[in-house]
């Protein structure tokens, strides 16, 4: 009979049991602090710290008004689990979760309803934090953090201040203080830019020369400027076709004042370092290519007074530059702009303008219209002719300057030699333009494509010809360099990281500006610097296609605010505040340091307690060990830009010696992601996936068959599954453990509800081992084992040991069903199970179903909680094998197997294999070629 038509015994594992399980349960941990984690100083110190402690850390979430769906536990829990299990092991383990609480959500709905981004952002946290709960996470509640608390956003403007005050001395190979620079031209050691003496410089100069090395510092940036929005966007919010993706306004691409952090000058260490992470390989690729070191020189192409330069990887082909190309943002484009058009200049070269200046300006205007990705991807190469002419260094040919939108001001200097021979891009701008093409190095035989980007000989190239790619470079590069032309270079993709946002809902600068515009940081005793009240959170709009717009944040509107009487010591006077705010990736640089300090008011985090959770290793753990978090999970989406600028901020604040480690995480996991199925019908609507019925390979829809697709859950793909709706149904536990058990956690799945009651089964059985059904009372003895129930015992519990520490939890549930099943079959139906193998099962299960193991736990006799252990631990002697199988191949297909002693030797394996009954008549009246034995791997007969 089914559960729904028999009388469901008293004390049955439902759902509603659970349910009251999982409350008692995670109250009892609030209630005597579980989870707390001693720190070795401050407020939450305690008596005995182990020096074996353990920190897991989750990527940071934003606390969205969706709520969650059953997606996004995932990476959650498996997390838990990993700490549980160590917990249990008896580490000192740090876990915790905080919320990345700035953004753009919660503005743009301040700006649709009027309701403050605060009020929507605490209200979202709520109910982030109701559903977490609820999964029974084993978090340290004290060390919660959210960086829109003044008291955390204090600290990200703190470290700004240490990022502004310092720059990047070359020599050390690390930042240090500005006020040592400004020590080193004081005292001569250093010579300003124009020669003259520091003395000599006006208040304004000297802070003009600090501002060129300041690892922070404002600069006029080119940016996505949307002035039907009255916003900057970033390169992702802008379409193809260059206009916003809300609102479908066009998108300028202009300078403006923006500021800058200086990643660039730790390039070099942001590569190297990356040898010394444990991250998935498929990341440190992301990290390398984002960052781009490539080797080359920089070339000069004299042009009139001005001198071009431009960087190259294959200075080799040098020979074949017909034409210069300046990204349409260049400064030299306005000063090498002729007057008017060379005689007899090709009529494609100027785009049918009377004057260079035309050309130039209207191709401006219109590059300014095009997304940096529409610019790189484009196979139509526009450009017009600057009337102006470079003169290549190698050969003294004068070849023309052009400027084109496939060169971004972005990479390298803004400029590249042309050299369409062995360029496709430039070769297909060479061919439109009528302009000559060199091939410089010797096709591989049987080419007959365009632009050749092979290896081989160097030809039409003078004193290079014959030499293979390698020498060449070489030897251009030496020739350059005695010849003043250049020099052999490293060059990077990586550009400086801009750090200013026309927004609301974001950390305000503490910086002020004086009368002239001159930027100065704020003491420290005047942090935090808090965001104002505002009426109206939208940024000022223009006309849509007004690109010399000036943008007017929300913040300018606070005047109270922005215009602010301050005495920084040379007496009182009249500053204006920043009305940028920092982008959202500010608060997410630095969170793992201050979820080990929460409560310290004196400083970011205590000194000691970074050391204890976040410092290198000893030696005797591996060399070189950059310190850092032991375990940081999260999505792969973050791959790149979070994780750098994190180890950016790392470094600095390593460098000016505030924490122990070099490196914010030491460990990356990513996992994976749950989809779902979603369902369209004729019309091409979604319908409510819940309400779908498979038959015979085909989907049906309230009778009306539907089409299945694959992939996320969402609101609008009617396929949202929520956690709290699977707790509701099944309990946490059994919601817990079905994630976990779908796959390995590095690997994306598709999620199916009606596999839940797979997982909730389980845990019937294993309650049923447990507890009477009718009574609620115990149903174990002390009766003895036997033998083979150890063997089986004791295997999963290596095993389980072994999965739990790598983060195999799919496999390590597997072999807790299997030994259930086996405890399940032996004892279900007798009156008690055997004490000493459902103990060891229960608290085998804790890291995964941490409700239901404490309650059986509970009902075994035991007082308090098992979250601190012990966790089992295998007897050798029940690991040893009596016997070994053995399967048999004849001409290498298995036809039978044999079981030996694990102790037989090769003569006694070939025999027991050669006696089988099924073997023998094959081999029949055959002598065989060879008998090969593995030992205790398989036995394969040749005939």
């Amino acid at each position: 009979m089914s559960e729904a038509s028999e009388e469901i015994p008293g004390h049955r594992y439902n759902a509603e049991l659970a349910g009251r399980i999982e409350l008692r349960w995670q109250q009892f941990w609030a209630e005597h602090g579980t989870y707390h984690a001693p720190n070795p100083e401050g407020s939450l110190a305690g008596e005995d710290v182990p020096s074996d402690k353990l920190f897991v850390q989750d990527m940071f979430p934003y606390p969205s008004g969706a709520g969650l769906h059953v997606g996004h536990p995932l990476g959650f829990i498996g997390t838990d689990v990993f700490a549980r299990y160590h917990r249990m092991i008896g580490r000192n383990v740090l876990h915790t979760m905080g919320f990345d609480a700035f953004g753009l959500p919660a503005e743009q709905y301040a700006v649709q309803t009027g309701q403050h981004p605060r009020k929507t952002t605490e209200e979202n946290i709520e109910t982030y934090l109701r559903q977490i709960r609820r999964l029974g996470l084993g978090h340290d509640e004290r060390r919660r953090i959210s960086t829109i608390d003044p008291e955390y956003y204090r600290w990200t403007q703190w470290i700004f201040l240490q990022i502004y005050n310092s720059y990047y001395d070359e020599e050390q190979g690390k930042a240090r203080p500005i006020a040592e620079l400004e020590a080193a031209y004081a005292e001569g050691a250093r010579t300003t830019p124009d020669g003259r003496g520091w003395g000599e410089l006006s208040t304004a100069e000297r802070q003009a020369v600090l501002d060129e090395h300041r690892l922070a510092y404002l600069s006029e940036a080119p940016v996505n400027w949307c002035p039907g929005l009255g916003t900057v966007l970033s390169n992702e919010e802008v379409t193809a076709d260059g206009r916003s993706e809300r609102g479908n306004f066009p998108v300028f691409r202009r300078n403006l004042r923006q500021w800058m952090m200086r990643i660039t000058a730790y390039a070099d260490r942001l590569v190297d370092d990356l040898d010394r992470l444990d991250w998935p390989e498929k990341v440190k690729s992301m990290q390398r290519n984002w960052i781009g070191r490539s080797q080359g020189a920089r070339v000069s192409f004299a042009a009139g007074a001005e001198s071009i330069e431009v960087f190259t990887t294959r200075p080799d082909t040098l020979f074949g530059a017909t034409y210069v190309v300046l990204a349409p943002e260049h400064p030299l484009v306005d000063k090498l702009t002729a007057e008017a058009w060379p005689e007899g200049v090709d009529e494609v070269w100027t785009a049918g303008a009377a004057t260079p200046a035309e050309a130039v300006d209207a191709y401006r205007l219109a590059a300014s219209r095009k997304s940096e990705l529409d610019r790189q991807e484009s196979k139509d190469k526009t450009g017009v002719f600057t009337g102006a002419f470079a003169v290549n260094p190698v050969n003294g040919k004068q070849i023309p300057v052009f400027v084109a939108d496939y060169v971004l001001m972005g990479y390298g200097t803004g400029a590249i030699m042309a050299v369409p021979g062995q360029d496709q891009r430039d070769w297909d701008f060479a061919t439109k333009f009528h302009l000559e093409i060199i091939r410089t190095v010797q096709p591989s035989e049987g080419f007959d494509g365009e632009a050749y980007t092979g290896e081989g000989p160097a030809i039409n190239s003078g004193f290079l010809d014959g030499m293979n790619v390698d020498e060449a470079k070489k030897t251009i590069i030496a020739w350059l360099s005695e010849h003043g032309h250049g020099e052999g270079t490293v060059q990077y993709k990586l550009r400086d990281w801009l750090f200013s946002r026309q927004r609301y809902w974001g950390e305000p600068f503490p910086v002020v500006y004086d009368e002239n515009g001159v930027a100065h940081a704020l003491p420290e005793s005047m942090l935090p610097i808090e965001l104002p009240e505002v009426d109206d959170y939208s940024p000022r709009t223009f006309d849509p296609d007004d690109a010399n717009a000036e943008p007017s944040p929300p913040l300018s509107r606070a005047t109270d605010w922005v215009e602010v009487t301050l005495d920084l010591g040379d007496g009182p006077k009249t500053y204006r505040r920043d009305t940028n705010t920092m982008p959202n990736w500010a608060g997410s640089c630095w969170y793992q340091l201050r979820y080990v300090d929460p409560d310290n008011s004196e400083r970011f985090v205590d000194p000691v307690n970074e050391r204890y959770w976040l410092g290198p290793r000893p030696a005797e753990h591996g060399a070189n060990d950059p310190g850092g978090v032991d375990l940081y999970v999260g999505g792969v989406e973050h791959a790149v830009l979070h994780l750098l600028y994190s180890r950016f901020w790392q470094k600095v604040l390593y460098d000016l010696g505030h924490v122990s480690s070099e490196e914010p995480y030491r460990r990356l996991f990513n996992q994976g992601y749950i989809q779902a199925y979603a369902y369209t019908d004729a019309r091409g609507f979604y319908v409510p996936a819940e309400e779908v019925e498979e038959k015979d390979g085909k989907f049906f829809f309230h009778g009306e068959e539907v089409k299945q697709e694959y992939g996320k859950m969402g609101k609008s793909l009617k396929n949202v599954v929520t956690p709290d709706q699977m707790a509701s149904d099944y309990g946490a536990d059994t919601f817990r453990f079905y994630e976990m058990a779908m796959g390995p956690l590095d690997v994306s799945r598709p999620w199916s509800t009606k596999d839940v009651v797979g997982a909730h089964r389980f845990l019937q059985r294993l309650w049923r081992l447990v507890v009477d059904e009718q009574t609620g009372g115990p149903r174990v003895s002390d009766v003895d084992a036997t033998t083979a129930d150890r063997k089986q015992l004791h295997k999963t519990i290596a095993g389980v040991r072994e999965d739990y520490a790598e983060m195999r939890f799919n496999t390590a549930g597997a072999k807790l069903i299997e030994l259930n099943n086996h405890v399940t079959k032996v004892y279900g139906s007798a009156e008690a199970t055997p004490r000493e193998l459902v103990e060891p099962l229960v608290l085998m299960l804790a890291p995964l179903c941490p409700h239901i193991a404490e309650e059986l736990w509970h009902r075994l006799g035991h007082t308090g909680s098992l979250v601190h252990g012990p966790f089992p631990v295998a007897d050798e002697k029940y690991l040893v094998e009596d016997s070994v199988e053995y399967p048999i191949q004849v001409n290498g297909k298995v036809r039978s197997r044999i079981t030996v002693a694990a102790d037989a030797g090769t003569d006694v394996v070939k025999a027991a294999a050669l006696a089988d009954e099924k073997v023998a008549a094959l081999v029949g009246d055959k002598t065989p070629r060879k008998v090969i034995v593995v030992p205790g791997r398989l036995v394969n007969v040749v005939l």
